[in-house]
């Protein structure tokens, strides 16, 4: 357990590198085909495609959403804010058939315009063995003040 413990910490904290340095197709390439990235308004529920959500993004969701971010055309990405994640109490759920299932906390503070804001969240993973790496397959962000106003967020949480 304590090496499936440590590879799954070590891709969680690439991934997150990977979204603070903006190496957005690199994050794309960690996904697979079938995955879904969900942020759900509700943080209790776990019925992702009847409720409504921040982000409910499979593949070709996910691809629009980098291109709206590297090309500038959303109004939230024309002052690009400096982000940093940290990622932390990782805990394996479940370990079967070739997917292990992670929840973790987060710390993601922003940069933008000089005014630091903190969004704290519990993520889900479910990461599908591939070699001696991983595919996500789904991850859930479950934003702490997700039933409060939020400003604009321009970055994938």
């Amino acid at each position: 357990m304590n090496a499936t413990l440590n590879a799954v910490t070590a891709f969680i904290n690439t991934e997150a590198d990977m979204l603070d340095f903006q190496d957005y197709q690199a994050w794309l390439d960690l996904w697979d085909e079938d995955g879904s990235y969900v942020v759900p308004i509700d943080t209790e529920t776990e019925d992702y495609a009847n409720s409504l959500n921040f982000a409910y993004d499979n593949a070709t969701m996910r691809r629009l959403r980098v291109n709206r971010l590297i090309s500038g055309e959303a109004v939230s990405t024309q002052t690009t804010p400096k982000t940093v994640r940290a990622p932390s109490r990782f805990r394996i759920l479940s370990d079967a058939d070739g997917v292990v299932t992670v929840r973790c906390a987060q710390l993601l503070s922003e940069n933008r315009h000089g005014n630091l804001r903190t969004y704290p969240s519990d993520v889900t993973y479910k990461l599908r063995r591939e070699g001696e790496g991983f595919r996500m397959v789904e991850k859930v962000v479950r934003l702490l003040n997700a039933d409060h106003h939020l400003s604009s967020i321009g970055y994938i949480l």
